[in-house]
């Protein structure tokens, strides 16, 4: 299933767009992926009417920009119910008791002021969520409560493109390896100030998966590493290293990205089977950055 052809910065407009009888605008971000929708009203919650262009154009662009709502927490939630299963994030340092569902990522200490501090180093690297698991994340819905003057962004690349983009020979090589994902070594290379608990590591072991995914829902295939991604099965560990590093500084092309810059309100929801992301960095101690992230499961790879 190939996504609609539109121009990059043309909007598309219809009355039908998807089946719903809506006036609604699709605006193209990259070559690869991205739509922006205007014409949506998410104010009352999510029927059939509004939730089905939303997960079409999910479906059809991997990555779905919704301009100034300030979606409530308990909206958020039920937006990621209708994807799927709203996954529990093993990390519940960074939930509120009332809304476990939602990973909260701030700079602002308990006075509400800027701490100076990043909430998750972790997410400053090329990575896709929920990798770690057997079951990986699907869409992950994010949404600004507030965003700084100067850098916070995400940039978004394509792992379809990259893919397809590789030799011949690349593709061959790949095509039956597979890479062993782990939390806990990520969350130490880049956060070792806030490492896992036993509990938590005991509850996230690493897990194998493949180098070359098929989504299922497309039949596309897209490379699958990140940062997780620590060493290949049946490769000598230290080359097994090198190979990830390689693979994924040749995916990360910038005709493959699309850098998104915030604004409050956005509502940001990406397809983690087929790209990768990572935030930019911004001035922890002056600045204010509040966002709210959830992530829905998907399936094992294939």
């Amino acid at each position: 299933m190939a996504p609609i052809a539109l121009p990059i910065g043309v909007a598309f407009q219809g009355v039908m767009m998807y089946g719903y009888a809506m006036v609604l605008n699709l605006n193209r971000l990259n070559p690869h992926f991205g739509a922006e929708i205007t014409g949506l009203d998410l104010a009352d919650g999510f029927s059939d009417e509004t939730f089905g262009p939303i997960s079409q154009a999910f479906i059809d662009f991997g990555l779905v920009v919704i301009r100034d709502h300030e979606l409530s927490m308990p909206d958020q939630v039920d937006l990621g119910r209708r994807f799927g299963e709203v996954q529990i994030h093993v990390m519940d340092q960074y939930q509120r008791d009332d809304y476990p569902e939602i990973y909260f990522l701030t700079n602002l200490d308990d006075d509400g002021n800027p701490s100076g501090a990043h909430p998750d180093q972790g997410t400053l690297y090329w990575h896709t969520d929920g990798s770690w698991r057997d079951r990986t994340g699907q869409a992950t819905i994010m949404v600004a409560d507030e965003v700084p003057a100067v850098g916070g962004e995400t940039h978004f690349c394509c792992m379809e493109a990259a893919y397809n983009a590789l030799d011949e020979a690349t593709k061959r090589q790949i095509s039956n390896l597979r890479s062993v994902h782990s939390l806990d070594f990520s969350r130490n290379r880049r956060h070792a100030h806030d490492p896992l608990t036993e509990a938590q590591k005991s509850a996230i072991p690493p897990v194998a998966q493949p180098v070359t995914r098929i989504h299922p829902l497309t039949g596309r295939k897209s490379l699958f590493l990140g940062d997780h991604a620590e060493y290949i099965e049946g490769m000598d560990y230290a080359d097994g290293r090198r190979f990830i590093d390689e693979l994924n500084d040749r995916a990360v092309r910038p005709e493959f990205v699309y850098a998104h810059t915030y604004r409050t309100g956005d509502v940001v929801i990406w397809d983690n089977r087929r790209l990768l992301h990572k935030s930019t960095p911004y001035d922890t101690a002056t600045e204010r950055r509040v966002m709210r992230r959830t992530t829905v499961l998907g399936d094992v790879p294939a």
